[in-house]
């Protein structure tokens, strides 16, 4: 049986439901979780263990962080560069479930460099295709600088991040979890799209 949303906020006792676009722009796009039902699939994929580090770029109140740390017992790093949101993810942290092994950071995207332990990332549609390139070379270089296996997850990802993906050489494109049949109607952007980072 599916839990809702407020259930699950329940269950990791934490609060992450409702939508924020009060400090959202051109640049960087409004809050809005990634439902339940998809981090449930994602989690249940293999692609995500106890071992690996996650990083999660527009984090808003840590809800990937909490749920994927709580269900699969992996380390979580949130990046949210809104004060706001950082406070209320860090509120959260407070309560939540898997406490232990989340992180927050205040920070952008573009500025921000991934620590070498990272080797899951994820996106949620988060800002401009703009800062995904610069959020990309930071991931690169933290790559070469260690290089490790390492896989990014893109949920509902627009054409645009798609076709830039597609262009990054070290980029190859693995696999695709098909989200769709979770809601209503055929929305083809229901799906994770999951690319390995591997040098040439």
């Amino acid at each position: 049986m599916n839990r809702n949303e407020h259930e699950w906020d329940k269950l990791l006792r934490i609060k992450t439901t409702g939508r924020d676009d009060s400090h959202s722009d051109q640049y960087r796009y409004p809050y809005e979780p990634t439902p339940y039902s998809v981090l449930e699939r994602l989690a249940n994929s293999g692609y995500i263990r106890k071992s690996n580090l996650l990083l999660d770029y527009g984090c808003g109140k840590g809800r990937v962080e909490f749920y994927l740390s709580w269900q699969v017992k992996c380390r979580t790093i949130g990046i949210e560069y809104d004060n706001r949101i950082y406070e209320k993810a860090e509120e959260n942290r407070k309560t939540a479930a898997a406490a232990e092994r989340t992180t927050f950071v205040q920070a952008n995207a573009e500025q921000f460099p991934v620590p070498e332990e990272v080797d899951r990332i994820y996106f949620f549609n988060p800002f401009s295709l703009e800062i995904l390139q610069k959020a990309i070379r930071r991931i690169q270089e933290s790559y070469y600088a260690r290089p490790r296996e390492m896989f990014l997850f893109f949920y509902y990802p627009s054409d645009e991040y798609i076709s830039y993906l597609m262009t990054v050489d070290e980029l190859m494109f693995s696999d695709e979890i098909d989200c769709d049949d979770l809601f209503e109607g055929k929305d083809p952007r229901e799906r994770i799209v999951i690319f390995e980072l591997r040098s040439q």
